[in-house]
């Protein structure tokens, strides 16, 4: 028996609860109680593995402060074979997707806090310069 991948809207969906979730300081065990579920169930959603059903989502969204559409921003979109080779360029989800990880929050609220703006580019310089991106 194969195992059948989460659905990208849903998986995207599911990152950005987490980054959300995330960018408030709570856990998986806190938002699960609001919601009367375990922290696994929360787990499976963040992954995209289990869907968020359009009620849990409004349930969600309260919780989380943020508005429904939120949640789908950036969401990849289904486009059709047949549209010429016009077809749109991928959109960013590389952001959301670090901004959901741990490591990914705590740069960027480090980073928005140095008020210095020569500083903070000399800092974009110097990472660039370590992923080998130096000009």
């Amino acid at each position: 028996m194969t195992k059948k991948a989460p659905n990208p809207i849903d998986k995207h969906v599911g990152s950005r609860v987490r980054m959300r979730r995330m960018m408030l300081s709570m856990s998986q065990e806190k938002l699960g109680d609001a919601l009367s579920l375990t922290f696994q169930q929360v787990q499976k959603y963040e992954k995209g593995t289990n869907r968020i059903g359009a009620s849990r989502l409004q349930q969600i969204s309260q919780i989380l402060q943020v508005p429904v559409a939120f949640f789908f921003e950036g969401a990849p979109t289904f486009h059709p074979q047949n549209d010429g080779g016009m077809g749109e360029a991928p959109s960013p989800t590389y952001v959301s997707d670090f901004l959901a990880t741990s490591d990914g929050l705590a740069l960027t609220k480090a980073f928005m806090e140095i008020k210095e703006p020569k500083l903070r580019r000399r800092i974009v310089d110097l990472v660039e310069e370590i992923a080998g991106r130096g000009e």
